[in-house]
């Protein structure tokens, strides 16, 4: 009997550790996820903003020693407008308009002092540098073409404002297309140089600028005999070199 009891005594402390062991599994089942199997959330993290890269300061060129506005110089003396060709009445001319070959043509200058080629009636040509003529005939042809572009070559200088003139005591007093460059020298020996009783040191320029006509005193003897370069005075178109007979 006694040892009956303690068989059942036995059992019973069995059953409560079985249970007391199995409790927490099952409300732990029962409650949730056990924190064994619970993954610790990684912690916040606050964003680092991207830094943008800073650009590295480009240094500025170096100012062109050139002064004033538009394209560099090239460092040669500006193209005298005086020295440039004047046309003449006589002079033959070829018009040339870029991509309207039916609108280039050769012409001569009228003695009115004017030319006409297509679409362009009765333009004054004499007095102007080719390159105002160019200008102004593209004034009227944008009226009929789209930007046009004119050139003007002068092919024969033969009007009287693209000459010079020698008269007087030489041996072929005779009238000389001018050209860029031409001195007094030029047309003195063009001209087969001075005769035998030509007064060369009181030889004189004639040249007319803005409708007035002033004289420009040359010592020929001096040029030619002594070389006295300060004589060779430039000539410029129009002019007129007069060498005069010497007094006896």
């Amino acid at each position: 009997m006694g040892a009956w009891n303690g068989v059942r005594m036995l059992r019973r402390s069995a059953l409560v550790v079985f249970l007391t062991l199995s409790l927490p599994a099952g409300a732990q089942s029962a409650g949730g996820p056990s924190a064994a199997n619970q993954t610790a959330a990684p912690a916040a993290t606050t964003p680092t903003p991207a830094t943008s890269a800073t650009p590295t300061p480009v240094p500025s060129p170096a100012p062109s020693p050139v002064s004033g506005k538009g394209p560099a110089s090239s460092g040669l003396p500006p193209q005298d407008q005086s020295s440039q060709y004047i046309i003449g009445p006589g002079d033959q001319l070829q018009v040339f308009v870029w991509r309207n070959p039916e609108l280039s043509e050769t012409v001569p200058v009228r003695p009115d002092g004017k030319i006409s080629t297509p679409l362009v009636e009765n333009m004054v040509a004499v007095g102007k540098t080719p390159s105002q003529l160019a200008r102004d005939m593209e004034k009227v042809l944008g009226e009929y073409v789209r930007s046009p572009t004119v050139n003007i070559i002068v092919t024969q200088p033969l009007g009287e404002l693209s000459q010079v003139k020698v008269v007087g005591q030489v041996l072929h007093p005779e009238a000389i297309a001018y050209r860029e460059g031409m001195t007094v020298l030029d047309v003195v020996l063009h001209a087969g140089g001075l005769g035998p009783f030509a007064a060369g040191n009181r030889s004189k320029l004639v040249r007319t600028e803005n409708g007035k006509t002033r004289e420009i005193r040359v010592k020929l003897q001096n040029l030619l005999q002594k070389g006295d370069v300060s004589q060779n005075v430039a000539m410029k178109p129009g002019d007129v070199l007069v060498v005069p007979q010497s007094i006896f």
